[in-house]
């Protein structure tokens, strides 16, 4: 199962995100639920460090493990895109329960 933690302070305000595990929806290279959520992962975290220009702690390993956070200075410059991403996770989740969950951590 993929597992999507969304970093979350006390004030709901996103922070970023971490992901790790296989969807198991498919055999690796044609699996849909994992490349759904890894190319949403890139393309949020393309948007923010070269697009939006905040300086932000980015982590990709092969094993499919992505980690992503930003400083809480520029939660409001990034709120959108990761709302967006939020929102794309959920929509995921609610189409393959047996595949991907979406959870929140406290930052």
């Amino acid at each position: 199962m993929v597992n999507v933690d969304f970093f979350i302070t006390d004030e709901g305000c996103l922070l970023g995100f971490e992901i790790y595990g296989h969807a198991g929806c498919d055999v690796h290279g044609y699996d849909i639920v994992c490349a759904a959520v890894s190319s949403a992962a890139f393309l949020v975290a393309n948007t923010i460090s070269e697009i939006i220009k905040v300086s932000v702690d980015i982590r990709v390993e092969n094993s499919g493990y992505v980690f992503l956070k930003i400083n809480n200075n520029d939660a409001d410059l990034c709120k959108d895109i990761l709302l967006g991403f939020k929102l794309h996770m959920l929509n995921l989740e609610e189409q393959y329960p047996k595949n991907i969950t979406v959870n929140y951590v406290e930052v």
